[in-house]
Formats: C-alpha cells, sequence, structure tokens
C-alpha cells in the first residue's frame, strides 16, 4: 500500500525537530485497529492489519514517504517552565493527506529513545496507557468532542520498567490535524528565535487557519477553539488533568490522555490526577487555566505583535475573548442537557441550582442527565436525598412546558455511556493478564454513546464504593 504523505513540518528548518527512526521492537502483535479512521485517512484496514502494516505500526519498517522525526517543544508543567521538552517518546511518521485533501499527523507513541528523552526514560511506553488513549480519545470522538484520534495498539513483545516492575510495551498510532502547541512556539520564544516564530505562525496558519493574516487574528482564533472545546469537556464531567502548556493542541483539539477522567460523583473542585497535588487542573479550574495558557501563547506572539502599549492591550483583549465564548458554549450545551433548545442567561440560575444540588448531594454527573433524557421522576434516585432534585424538578418543568421537543433536545445532548475509571481499569488489569475480551466489549458499549441498547446497560452503571478510581496517572 502506498500512503501519500506530505511532510510539510519536516521541510521546516532543523531547529523545529530532531531526525529519530523509530526503535525496533521485538515481537509485534495487533490489539485493535481503527477501520473508520483508516477509511478517513484513505488507508487499507486490511493492509494495516497484514505483515507489513504490522510492522509500520510498530516502527520496525518505514513506509515510502515517511520522515520520520521528534518535534521540539517546551511548555509549563504544573506551572513550572521547562525550555527543552519534545517528543521523548513518540515519533511523527509524517503527514498524511487523506482523500478529501486534509493533512493529518500520524505518530508513534511510545517508539523508543529520542534525542528530547530525559534522564534514563526509555522512551517505551506500557500497554495500560496506550490503551486508556485508545479508548479515551476514540470515546471522545464519538460523544463529539474534538481530539487527537487512535489508528491502532500494538503490544511489542517486550517488558518496560515501571515502578521497579515490568509491564508489557505497547505503541499507539495518533492520528491529529497537527501536534502544533502552544509550548512549540515557547521552545523559540525562550531561545528569543524570531525567525522560527515567524515560520512557526505561518505553518499554523496554513495547517489550521487559512482565513488569518496577523498573529491577533491567529491569537483570537484560537481562544476561540480552546473556548468551544472546553466548554464540551465541562458539558460531559471530563477532566483533563494535565493541562500543561505542552498538552494545549493550537488545532483545537484534545490531546494527551494521561492522568484523564470522566467525574462519576459531580463535584466542581474533582481532580484525579496522581500529580495534582494542589488541583491546578481540578475540573472547575479548567477555564481558568485555559485563559493562563492563551496568555502564555500571547507572550510568545508579541515579538510579532509589537511591544508598545497598545498592542499589549489587544493581545489581552484576543487572550480574553476566550471567556465570551467558553460562557456562551457551556451556557448552549449545558441547556440542551436540560431540554433548552436555545438557553439564555435567564437560564443560568436553573442550570447552577442543579449543579449546585448535585455537588451537595453527591449525584452521578452522567446519570443525572441520562435520567432527565428518560424518565425525570427517577432522577432523584441518584441523589442521597431525593427531595433535593425533586424542589428542582419542580421549577425546571415549568421552564420546558413552553419547548417543543425537550426530550429530543437531551437525547442528542446527554450520553448514556462514558468510558468510567473503573471500567477501563478493569480492561486495563485484563489486557495485561493477555485477556483483551473485556476492552473490546468497551469500545462496543462507547461505539454509540447516546444510543440506548439494552446489551451495554451495565456500562451505564456508577462503580461500587469497592470499585471507585479516585487516582489516575500520568501515561509513562
Amino acid at each position: 500500500m502506498t500512503i501519500p504523505f506530505d511532510n510539510s513540518y519536516a521541510r521546516l528548518p532543523d531547529t523545529f525537530f530532531e531526525r529519530q527512526p523509530p526503535q525496533p521492537v521485538k515481537a509485534p502483535e495487533l490489539v485493535l485497529l481503527n477501520r473508520d479512521l483508516a477509511d478517513r485517512l484513505g488507508l487499507d484496514a486490511d493492509w494495516l492489519k497484514g505483515p507489513q502494516g504490522l510492522e509500520m505500526l510498530a516502527g520496525n519498517t518505514m513506509p515510502e514517504g515517511a520522515e520520520p522525526i521528534a518535534q521540539a517543544y517546551a511548555g509549563h508543567q504544573f506551572g513550572g517552565f521547562v525550555p527543552r521538552l519534545g517528543d521523548g517518546r513518540a515519533v511523527l511518521l509524517g503527514e498524511v493527506v487523506a482523500p478529501d485533501g486534509v493533512r493529518f499527523d500520524l505518530q508513534l507513541k511510545g517508539a523508543g529513545r529520542t534525542a528530547f528523552s530525559r534522564g534514563r526514560s526509555d522512551g517505551r511506553a506500557w500497554l495500560g496507557p496506550v490503551l486508556r488513549e485508545y479508548v479515551l480519545s476514540e470515546a471522545m470522538a464519538k460523544l463529539g468532542v474534538p481530539t487527537t484520534r487512535a489508528l491502532a495498539a500494538v503490544r511489542t513483545g517486550e517488558t518496560v520498567v515501571r515502578d521497579a516492575s515490568g509491564r508489557p510495551g505497547a505503541i499507539l498510532t495518533r492520528v491529529a490535524r497537527s501536534h502544533i502547541r502552544v509550548g512549540t512556539f515557547q521552545y523559540f520564544a525562550a531561545r528569543n528565535d524570531r525567525d522560527g516564530l515567524r515560520t512557526l505562525l505561518t505553518t499554523l496558519i496554513d495547517r489550521h487557519y487559512p482565513e488569518c493574516e496577523t498573529p491577533l487574528e491567529v491569537l483570537r482564533a484560537v481562544a476561540a477553539k480552546q473556548g468551544e472545546l472546553v466548554a464540551k469537556w465541562m458539558a460531559l464531567g471530563f477532566i483533563h488533568g494535565v493541562m500543561n502548556t505542552d498538552n494545549m493542541a493550537l488545532s483545537g483539539e484534545t490531546i494527551d490522555y494521561g492522568p484523564c477522567a470522566f467525574m462519576d460523583h459531580y463535584h466542581p473542585g474533582r481532580v484525579f490526577s496522581s500529580i495534582d497535588q494542589q488541583g491546578r487542573y481540578a475540573y472547575a479550574r479548567q477555564p481558568q487555566v485555559a485563559v493562563w495558557n492563551l496568555a502564555q501563547f500571547a507572550t510568545c506572539l508579541m515579538p510579532l505583535i509589537g511591544d508598545d502599549d497598545a498592542a499589549i492591550e489587544r493581545a489581552s483583549a484576543a487572550v480574553d475573548s476566550f471567556i465570551g465564548v467558553y460562557q456562551g458554549e457551556w451556557l448552549r450545551l449545558m441547556g440542551r442537557k436540560i431540554g433548552l433548545a436555545e438557553a439564555t442567561e435567564e437560564d443560568l440560575p436553573l442550570i447552577e441550582d442543579l449543579l449546585n444540588r448535585m455537588a451537595t448531594e453527591k449525584a452521578d454527573f452522567t446519570r443525572i442527565f441520562s435520567a432527565l433524557r428518560r424518565d425525570p421522576k427517577t432522577a432523584g434516585q441518584e441523589f442521597t436525598e431525593p427531595m433535593a432534585f425533586d424542589l428542582w424538578r419542580e421549577g425546571w418543568e415549568k421552564r420546558i412546558a413552553s419547548e417543543d421537543d425537550p426530550r429530543a433536545v437531551m437525547e442528542m445532548a446527554n450520553p448514556l455511556r462514558i468510558p468510567r475509571n473503573h471500567r477501563v481499569e478493569e480492561m486495563i488489569a485484563a489486557a495485561v493478564d493477555g485477556d483483551d475480551g473485556p476492552l473490546h466489549r468497551l469500545m462496543e458499549a462507547l461505539a454509540d454513546p447516546y444510543a440506548e441498547d439494552p446489551r451495554y446497560a451495565s456500562y451505564e452503571d456508577a462503580p461500587k464504593p469497592d470499585e471507585r478510581v479516585f487516582r489516575t496517572f500520568c501515561g509513562t
């Protein structure tokens, strides 16, 4: 099979990357292949499943036209700036041009050490984080959230050492509109490389924002994309967990599924990342962090915008434009979750009252809204004190009485199934033991998360007390 590569990033100056082939693995074995995504890319799924395709997905052979590189970037990690990060365990094979002309990065994650690997890092990934990212990213796509995608997951036949224990190695094939991040701009800004910044901005415009001509226009466009994205996270109870600037893709896609999670019991201060001890990336703080990250992006662009007071004010206004976009999208999405086709600011107290009651009464985020779309009278069962919901329901029923078809609106806004933490952990544990059955069943259950399907009713259940997972870990 010939893959239609056109590698614009690899044609940039060498300061943008290190040329880096993947390191071969011992005994690759295909775990999952995303046929739908293969079709979107114009790739032959049957070939990918065959011996030659498997060798490519494992990094053992390179297809014609590939130009493998490890990208350079910097980043603020939990608020602390690191001037040189880069792809320490990922290799970008190249850019695939899909049949409709859209360009996608094809990256192998867990492909071995690179020039950007730090310390004693082996550049590899183990099976758990690979399967987590595959499941979570594909679930997000099915939920309608802009995201990187997973084309394949491959066991390597090798053991990687984590926490003094050996775990099965794996490689994820990640597909993205690009891997240009806030941290990519920070890499060149930290080096006072104005030419590099100009080149990177031109690349970003060509790749994602052809309607823009100036740095300020790009900043506003990126802020709008991020506002829409974070609002979608919030409306699904999703917590990214590690919103470092190197994990903000300027395409507006969700990237990096390390310590991420969907909430069970709703609480605005919920944190799942095992390393986020201060709650920097808690659920309710995600919009605030997005603005902070955009401010870092704006700082990088200032040499191209200007350094006078007027330029600074314009850049600040562009960053702050995130707020209006986010608030409008959040209100629209949350309004639809309670059956309002066009929510207004007058509906904010009704929405916020429900969320406050959910937090106090430890209600399950997804199950509350799925109950609203099915039978609102049952939603109170998700509260420790059902009367708290019944009091809210009285006002809600009066509000939706004038709506044409609130149930139809809610059916499109409220998923029945999400990749719950306990199901993901159950799947990983089984896969480590060589049983991929739970993985395939979970993928089937999440294939159409908004549709009623009695076959997957158990995947709608909240975890039992002894099944709850309160901490997730970075995908190392």
